[in-house]
């Protein structure tokens, strides 16, 4: 009964990791707001549930930032400009013992900076440009899966050409989330553990005006 119980936890935290995101927003020049939950749907009053679990995302522009916890976010004051985060300890590595899965999150938020700098990422193609393009390690990936999320919260899928670019129509005004995902059977240690099975989300959030 107990090994049955401890199966089904291993399968709702894969689950919820899976279905998870981290994003980011920005106005302008204003603070980062850091989210963690499912950018489809509403957040619940003071964040998701397992909003407790994103505690220190890396912000790539200022090492060191600092974050201040709010009711469903955390916030840091940045630089202006675009803003990149990741994080590999938000859930723990699941599965069996020697098969260990695990997950890294990836987040941006603007659109002025045609390069992509995070290991995975969704970058425009040329400034503030509604053309993305997908990128591991700095190279394109054709055909890869990318979801959008408008601002109105409906989801549209779309596949990467050959040069693993996107170029949908943004007809609606507001803050657009872009997402894709991988799946890598590759041995590499995250910071509560080793895994062979590693997962990356990636999200970009944008205005348009």
């Amino acid at each position: 009964m107990k090994i049955a119980w401890m199966g089904a936890a291993l399968l709702v935290l894969a689950g919820t990791a899976q279905a998870h995101e981290v994003w980011v927003e920005r106005d302008g020049a204003g603070p980062a707001r850091i989210y963690l939950g499912e950018p489809a749907e509403a957040q619940p009053p003071g964040g998701d549930p397992e909003f407790a679990n994103l505690k220190t995302p890396r912000v790539l522009s200022k090492a060191g930032a600092t974050l201040v916890r709010k009711a469903g976010f955390l916030e840091a004051a940045l630089p202006a400009g675009d803003v990149r985060v990741w994080d590999d300890d938000v859930f723990a590595p699941w599965g069996d013992p020697d098969k260990q899965e695990g997950i890294i999150y990836y987040a941006r938020a603007g659109h002025a900076e045609a390069r992509a700098r995070l290991p995975f990422e969704i970058a425009p193609a040329t400034p503030n440009g509604a053309r993305f393009v997908v990128t591991r390690e700095g190279r394109a990936v054709p055909g890869a899966k990318v979801t959008i999320v408008s601002p109105a919260r409906v989801s549209t899928n779309v596949v990467a050409d050959a040069k693993g670019m996107i170029a949908p129509r943004f007809t609606e005004k507001g803050r657009y989330l872009l997402s894709s995902a991988a799946k890598d059977s590759v041995e590499h240690r995250l910071p509560r553990g080793p895994v062979t099975t590693l997962h990356r989300i990636t999200t970009t959030t944008f205005v348009v005006r």
